[in-house]
């Protein structure tokens, strides 16, 4: 099969096609032979060194397909071959062919082809857990969500909105915050010409908010730990500005019974994800069904041109989805 070989960390300059033997599914696991796999922020740390995989994970990059099954490890009796199926990856996605655990796939909605659904795995497995399941979203309530134009932000408002919350969200142009108001978002703020924390204290007034999706970190903490209502939620998924937070007001937390809470999914275990995978099942699949909800997607680029998709990843440029087609 062909996949993408990342030799040693570095630039996208540090991917490139190779060939080799196919994986075979262990038992419990689905061989899936990949039409679209799905461009992703910890594919961008894994190749610059800064996020390695897991033991037990593939060395190759790729968290996300969609395609068919195409063998079945021993014991999968909920798959069968020629299914078609989206599934969050242990890696290896960028690749003709990719094992997944039989759990953690899921069919296509209704309608999708095999772009659509590679594009939902990796953002509704993060999504869900972090502002439904950790962060106990209810309708009712309000969401900000912080970039709101990349996949994961993208999804956050649509699910966010659909299960009866308002949705404040920050993007980094006119464009993108246009993008996000279009998917539901009530209101988008742009970090680069606005001080989110007083737009949505003004918006919001003493009333704050009741959960925070953050993949920024750093400055972003103590403005976050300001606007959370009384028994708010931040849930951090990422630190793209730092991982350090200075001026970190513990009082500002122990005022409003508010909880930190963040987590990463690829370290959490089979029967974790699995958990998660259930949930989607019986409460978002659905309203994908439904046609509601749906990806995104910016751009998509031929598995050859992965190093392409990372240079526009890394720029921040896209809106949504950036996909790779790997056959049709």
């Amino acid at each position: 099969m062909r996949y993408i070989e990342l030799a040693s960390p570095g630039g996208p300059e540090a991917m490139s096609l190779r060939s080799g033997p196919r994986p075979a599914p262990a038992a419990g696991q689905v061989l899936i032979r990949v039409q679209v796999a799905g461009v992703n922020r910890p594919d961008i740390a894994q190749r610059q060194g800064l996020y390695p995989p897991p033991a037990d994970a593939s060395p190759l990059l790729g968290l996300e397909v969609a395609g068919e099954v195409a063998a079945l490890g021993a014991g999968v009796e909920a798959w069968k071959i020629g299914d078609a199926v989206c599934a969050l990856t242990h890696g290896g996605g960028y690749a003709d062919y990719c094992v997944a655990d039989a759990r953690h796939c899921l069919r296509w909605p209704r309608g999708y082809d095999a772009l659509r659904a590679a594009a939902l795995p990796e953002n509704h497995f993060t999504v869900w857990s972090n502002v439904f399941q950790l962060g106990a979203l209810a309708a009712g309530e309000t969401l900000l969500v912080h970039g709101g134009s990349s996949g994961i932000g993208t999804t956050a408002i649509q699910l966010g909105r659909e299960f009866g919350a308002s949705v404040y969200t920050t993007a980094g142009s006119a464009e993108k915050c246009a993008a996000c108001v279009a998917l539901g978002a009530d209101m988008a703020i742009d970090y680069r010409s606005q001080d989110f924390e007083a737009v949505v204290r003004e918006a919001r007034g003493s009333r704050g908010v009741d959960v925070i999706l953050d993949m920024v970190g750093g400055s972003y903490t103590p403005r976050n730990l300001r606007l959370l209502a009384m028994d708010g939620r931040l849930v951090q998924i990422a630190t793209l500005e730092s991982p350090k937070v200075a001026n970190f007001d513990l009082r500002e937390l122990m005022k409003r019974r508010a909880r930190i809470t963040g987590s990463m999914l690829r370290p959490r275990t089979p029967e974790q994800k699995a958990v998660i995978a259930a949930a989607l099942r019986q409460q978002v699949w659905p309203v994908l069904d439904a046609g509601r909800c749906g990806p995104l997607v910016h751009q998509v680029f031929d598995l050859a041109d992965a190093a392409e998709a990372h240079r526009i990843m890394e720029s921040s440029a896209h809106i949504g989805k950036l996909m790779l087609r790997v056959a049709d």
